[in-house]
């Protein structure tokens, strides 16, 4: 079997890559982390790992809530998305979908993690056809499938139970959070001790599981483009830092753990198996979480300021890392298949 793109599939990933670099590129990026209150510190700043992907529970403020207020949602952009047919890609055709399947849903999760495009995608996605509007663009969706929820101000639906949600500060200065009553702290690593179940017990979709992975995929691709960037440019000693064993070797270990997440979502969106999707999600996570950090380790200094993009990747997949399905979910998946 040839599992390489199609001619179709290869266009359809440029055509996103494009259209998201038109509308969400790095000056909108910077201006919407801006907008939300960001400003200051970099990757260290607020909360660390253990902290898990949000803290100052009840305070409601913080830079991911702007200090205080919810987060705006870009409607326009949100609308642009329903229009290019993001979110009606797997309806039918005579549903006013795109008509095509979960591996082409897999390459649009992967540019949209590549570029740290904001909001409740993955919910939004799932609810086409079901939701009024979700399909276009016109109804923005969350959905409560694990102890966090992400833009739950923002949103027009809430699927399943939000009552009592405390609001928290985010790590993610581009993704509000809420804690559902009666759900313990995560971890942050996306490996914690969650069974990976909401507040009303309903398992994740392993379809929402597989999207979060391609998410976690396009940011692992684009932290290793961001490295080898900066280790072709930036001297030292006279001579790039990319001639250096030490680099290279970081470099190379993303390279692997981004190609090897590929190959694994990439299977599992042909599949949908739920066991090689849990797989596929435990490899996605370790590609975006620890390729993030390999990233901040080639900037150096650098880094682990606020004016470089590498800390919003590392900051993001924190938080996709809780989302769903977690990781212990996950391993107990692919063990009892094992």
């Amino acid at each position: 079997m040839d599992f390489r793109l199609t001619g179709d599939q290869r266009a359809l990933k440029q055509g996103v890559r494009e259209l998201l670099d038109r509308r969400f590129g790095r000056e909108a990026l910077r201006a919407a982390v801006e907008a939300a209150g960001g400003t200051g510190a970099g990757a260290g700043e607020g909360v660390g790992e253990s902290a898990g992907a949000g803290a100052g529970e009840g305070d409601g403020g913080g830079r991911a809530q702007g200090g205080g207020g919810a987060q705006a949602l870009d409607r326009a952009l949100w609308r642009e998305l329903g229009a290019a047919g993001f979110f009606a890609l797997r309806l039918p055709e005579e549903a006013g979908g795109v008509g095509l399947g979960l591996p082409e849903a897999v390459l649009l999760f992967e540019e949209a993690g590549r570029a740290l495009l904001p909001g409740p995608l993955v919910a939004t996605h799932l609810a086409a056809g079901e939701v009024p509007g979700a399909a276009e663009g016109e109804t923005v969706v969350t959905r409560t499938d694990g102890e966090l929820v992400e833009w739950l101000d923002a949103a027009d639906v809430v699927l399943g139970p939000a009552e009592g949600a405390v609001p928290l500060r985010s790590v993610d200065p581009l993704t509000p959070l809420h804690r559902l009553p009666g759900t313990g702290h995560g971890t942050g690593t996306g490996h914690g001790t969650g069974t990976g179940t909401g507040a009303d017990g309903r398992a994740p979709s392993h379809e929402a599981s597989l999207l979060t992975a391609a998410e976690q995929l396009g940011s692992a691709a684009r932290t290793t483009e961001l490295a080898v960037a900066y280790a072709r440019t930036r001297e030292q000693f006279g001579q790039p830092i990319g001639a250096f064993q030490a680099v290279k070797h970081l470099c190379a270990r993303m390279l692997v753990r981004t190609e090897l997440a590929r190959a694994a979502v990439y299977a599992a969106a042909v599949t949908a198996d739920p066991v090689e999707v849990a797989g596929a999600r435990l490899l996605a996570d370790e590609a975006a979480l620890d390729g993030a950090r390999d990233c901040l380790q080639v900037y150096g200094g650098m880094g682990f300021t606020w004016e470089a993009d590498v800390h919003l990747h590392l900051k993001r997949a924190w938080v996709r890392a809780e989302r769903g399905l977690s990781g212990a979910a996950a391993e107990e998946l692919v063990a009892a298949r094992l």
